[in-house]
């Protein structure tokens, strides 16, 4: 299983860890992209083509912009 948080969303849930899974993957099962938010996992700033493992916590930083 994977933790995942979306910081500032009060969304926290567990996702079932499959085999080649990406940080874009689990960004997709919280209603995310890569242009919508920023990923860190174990703590630290991950890229949308690295890999996630059994047993990871996810943190989901939506960005925030305007103008």
């Amino acid at each position: 299983m994977i933790k995942v948080k979306v910081l500032g969303r009060g969304i926290e849930k567990e996702l079932e860890w499959k085999k080649g899974m990406l940080v874009k993957d689990v960004l997709r099962e919280v209603s995310f992209n890569t242009e919508s938010a920023i990923a860190k996992v174990n703590g630290k700033v991950a890229l949308e083509d690295e890999p996630v493992n059994d047993g990871d916590y996810v943190e989901v930083i939506p960005v925030v912009s305007g103008g």
